[in-house]
């Protein structure tokens, strides 16, 4: 008896070194581009140990939230691991030893925002909560309509006070010819981004 005991015992200790081993030589998924926070972002700072330097906050239009102690910040562009570093930086003066750890997360990615207009059958404005590139964004948008010329595709972006035209041609990615299709023709939108679908 005891020896069937320790054959499955050492069959399951097996099996679990298998999986494990299994497990660390799958390859690692590439991860998409590091989020940047957005005017219209809801965002939590923590200082640790310091309950009344806890905050969560929605990002201003203009990029800015304002902390305790610390005053506006601009997080618009930024990466949550950048705000931490300015906050710890702003909060220095206010401690004799170590500042408490600051952390910074996205709880509502709600300002990476675009707008799918034209011949799509679902034209508007989306909140996805991850980054698209301009395919995506027409998928969205319930696709493109019968008529739509999906080869001269315009994506409006603001830069700045100026407005740049930004031209794509996705005919042959939407008929499904992606092996010939460069990759790089598909470009990234930007949160604020316009996409006309004539």
């Amino acid at each position: 008896m005891r020896s069937r005991t320790g054959t499955i015992i050492g069959t399951l200790f097996a099996l679990g070194s298998a999986a494990a081993s299994a497990q660390q030589s799958l390859p690692a998924t590439p991860a998409g581009p590091a989020y940047r926070i957005n005017p219209g972002d809801e965002i939590e700072v923590m200082v640790w140990g310091e309950d009344r330097l806890q905050r969560t906050v929605r990002v201003l239009p203009d990029g800015s939230f304002a902390f305790p102690l610390v005053g506006q910040v601009m997080a618009g562009g930024q990466l949550p691991s950048d705000l931490e570093r300015y906050i710890t930086a702003a909060l220095r003066p206010q401690y004799r030893g170590v500042v408490p750890q600051v952390t910074v997360s996205v709880k509502n990615p709600s300002g990476y925002q675009f707008s799918v207009v034209g011949k799509v059958r679902s034209p508007g404005t989306f909140t996805p909560g991850r980054y698209v590139n301009a395919l995506e964004a027409i998928s969205i948008a319930g696709g493109p309509t019968e008529f739509a010329q999906v080869g001269d595709i315009s994506i409006l972006r603001k830069n700045g006070q100026t407005m740049e035209t930004l031209h794509s041609r996705l005919g042959a990615a939407l008929k499904g010819n992606l092996p010939r299709f460069p990759q790089n023709d598909i470009p990234s939108i930007q949160s604020g981004d316009t996409l006309v679908v004539p």
